[in-house]
């Protein structure tokens, strides 16, 4: 079998070599016909420093990449941003207190649903786009707002509808709506945030009085970090172990973890309810507008009713009944319709993203810092240092809005279709998504602010507070390092899957291809080809991410397979685990590049297709070379290649650098909403010394 694998990759590898011949006879020609032009772009790369001038202008259309940029739902967005623009007095300042901070996040909220007429809940339900469309508008008046509007609507309103029934909806849906019913997600405990499983609060079935009755049994079972639960909230989604008494023994039996609602205030006084203890988690590095607090249960009686039912009920008499078989299908089916929450922090760190590369490549535009002897000073974005950090930032922006469209749209078809395979999907791809871009914008926020100097680290430029609210975005709703663990072990599933013959769902497509298909990549031939045309194509950046992830994937699977005889699966997968999160996120890479480049091909304007282009070959390049070493191990990437792709991420920084300003432009955030007097379109630095009390 080995020796046939063996031989079937020699012949892939022959005839690759043979069709490549002319190829390669072509480009040695085209090399020379090429040598002045290419001393000409070394030597242009050398004088970015000290020639502005030469800055390469490109035709682009502002409007069409506000449209782009906008989604399905522009009005929607816009009517929110209007909204805001209009009432100053809901604009978050500067220097606020904790609990103001609170109020106003609370009066923000109040006035989206109550004076702008918004339905956040009524969006979730029929049109999840349109939902996320205005979670990302929100996020650019305050991510606080965004955060309470996510707990009230995706968390609190959807553990309600989506893992109860009718008679839920029937009751509580207009309140959570209105805001009548501001309510809580009391999941994550004080001993067990990822591991949901292992929470400890139970509800424990009285059949005397039908009701449930919930307890916090130690102190690590105290519900902590809730949202909404230290000042506002009147109810709570609270997940515990539902057990029932045994009419065989003195020991309840565990169902496993379900979702009660539970009052824990008076809707009349808003007084906290008996048996329930509510303390305030206190200052956070971020996000202080958000309410957070711990829960205590102490024998709190709730009706049989409250049990949110969708996926396990039980009867007047004590008796268990649900549609799925075991504990760990329908925990898995409980979680699986939470996924809503990450869709949206994955969406949302885009534009946190888009918020800071905003604000920092204005500034670098307009600011002046050296230059030629005895010339003006030039603009520091013509420094290709600056180029190099804040050009593959704000082409991964670019690269990030169009994959988290593509997760939306994904997760809208899942909540119409409820079909396993797109179920499957979503769950993966939320994940990936959401731990790799939440990761990457964390990083691109401290780069965004060293790129501004001291000025980028006053306050009212807005790098610290949006670095410290989206801090939190790493480790909630899943722990990054966890959900890229999901990854591995869904593309390891798959793979099982694919010698099995068995199908794969929609998104992993190209891992039906062999590994041949991909050995065939790694003759001499194409590893040493470093013309522009070749790295510039999108076929070729496609196929080195998916041969990466298709290797990463293999030599995983051998891994584990390896260690497991003797570690045990548990051991194998902690003995294997920095490589399985490599290629978690090399897979997510893979995903993010391939809907890009149908975003490119979907565009029909001509000039913006052109400097799309651009921006998609930075980005897919300057992963490439980020990861070089990975593959020049593995035989890829010739050095003569490499050098090829480092000097091509340098040219290409050069060329956005010239539509950089047009790009951002292109994300349509208000100068009133930014709010960083250094990132506004213009008069800059005479808002922000008025700012400090000049006239």
């Amino acid at each position: 079998m080995a020796l046939a694998v063996e031989e079937q990759s020699l012949a892939i590898r022959a005839m690759a070599a043979a069709d490549e011949i002319s190829q390669r006879r072509l480009d040695r020609i085209a090399s020379h016909l090429r040598a002045t032009s290419l001393m000409k772009d070394e030597q242009l790369a050398a004088e970015v420093c000290a020639a502005a001038a030469k800055v390469s202008k490109r035709p682009v259309s502002v409007s069409v990449l506000t449209h782009l940029m906008a989604g399905g739902y522009p009005e929607d967005r816009q009517k929110v941003l209007d909204f805001f623009l209009k009432r100053p007095d809901l604009e978050t300042p500067v220097e606020i207190t904790k609990e103001q901070h609170r109020e106003l996040a609370y009066k923000q909220l109040l006035a989206i649903v109550r004076e702008a007429g918004v339905n956040p809940m009524k969006y979730l339900m029929e049109d999840p786009g349109q939902y996320f469309a205005l979670l990302e508008a929100v996020g650019y008046i305050d991510m606080s707002l965004a955060i309470k509007l996510g707990v009230q609507f995706s968390l609190w309103g959807g553990s309600v509808v989506n893992l109860g029934t009718q008679k839920h909806r029937d009751k509580y849906l207009e309140g959570i709506s209105t805001l009548r019913y501001p309510g809580c997600f009391a999941m994550t405990e004080l001993h067990h945030g990822s591991n949901v499983q292992g929470i400890q609060t139970t509800a424990t079935f009285d059949c005397m009085s039908d009701e449930f009755i919930i307890n916090t049994p130690s102190e690590g079972a105290t519900k902590w970090w809730i949202g909404n639960a230290a000042v506002h909230g009147k109810f709570a989604t609270v997940f515990a172990q539902l057990c029932l008494p045994s009419p065989d023994s003195h020991l309840d039996t565990n169902m496993g973890v379900h979702a009660f609602i539970v009052p824990i205030r008076s809707l009349e006084d808003h007084a906290v309810l008996p048996g329930i203890e509510i303390r305030d988690c206190g200052y956070k590095v971020g996000l202080n507008g958000v309410d957070n607090g711990a829960l205590r249960f102490h024998d709190v009686r709730i009706p049989r009713d409250n049990l949110l039912n969708r996926f396990g009920d039980v009867s007047r008499d004590g008796k268990y009944t649900s549609i799925l078989p075991t504990i760990n299908k329908r925990f898995a089916a409980t979680l699986g319709e939470l996924v809503g929450g990450r869709v949206g922090l994955a969406y949302g760190s885009v534009g946190v993203l888009k918020a800071a590369a905003t604000i920092a490549i204005r500034y670098s535009l307009i600011r002046q810092q050296f230059g030629p002897p005895n010339q003006p000073e030039i603009s520091i974005l013509d420094y290709q240092s600056q180029q190099q950090k804040l050009m593959p930032l704000l082409s991964c922006a670019y690269a990030f809005h169009f994959a988290t469209e593509y997760l939306v749209e994904k997760y809208g078809e899942m909540k119409k279709t409820h079909d396993d395979e797109v179920i499957a999907d979503v769950h993966a791809l939320s994940a990936g998504l959401k731990a790799y871009i939440t990761s990457y914008t964390a990083r691109a926020l401290n780069t965004c602010r060293e790129s501004c100097g001291g000025h980028g680290y006053a306050a009212v430029n807005r790098f610290g507070g949006l670095r410290n609210d989206h801090d939190i975005f790493q480790t909630f709703e899943g722990d990054n390092t966890v959900l890229l663990q999901q990854v591995a072990a869904d593309l390891l599933k798959q793979y099982k899957a694919k010698f099995e013959g068995g199908a794969l769902s929609v998104t992993w497509d190209y891992l039906r291809n062999s590994m041949g298909t991909y050995l065939s990549q790694t003759n001499p031939v194409v590893t040493h080809r470093d013309g522009h045309a070749h790295l510039r194509d999108p076929h070729f950046q496609l196929d080195a991410f998916q041969y990466r992830t298709a290797r990463l994937l293999h030599t995983a699977a051998l891994r584990l397979r390896k260690h497991s005889k003797r570690l045990g699966s548990f051991g194998a997968w902690n003995r294997c685990l920095n490589h399985l999160l490599t290629l978690a996120e090399s897979h997510i890479e893979s995903v993010i590049l391939a809907k890009f480049i149908d975003a490119v091909d979907g565009c029909e304007d001509k000039d913006t297709k052109k400097v799309l282009n651009l921006v998609r070959d930075l980005y897919a390049l300057d992963r490439i070379w980020k990861d070089i070493g990975t593959y020049r191990n593995q035989d890829y990437v010739a050095p003569n290649k490499a050098k090829a792709i480092h000097r091509l991420v340098e040219w290409l920084s050069f060329e956005v650098r010239g539509v950089a300003g047009s790009l951002v432009d292109g994300f349509a955030i208000p100068d009133s909403l930014l709010r960083a007097p250094i990132g506004l379109q213009s008069g800059q630095y005479s808002e922000y010394s008025h700012y400090v009390g000049f006239d």
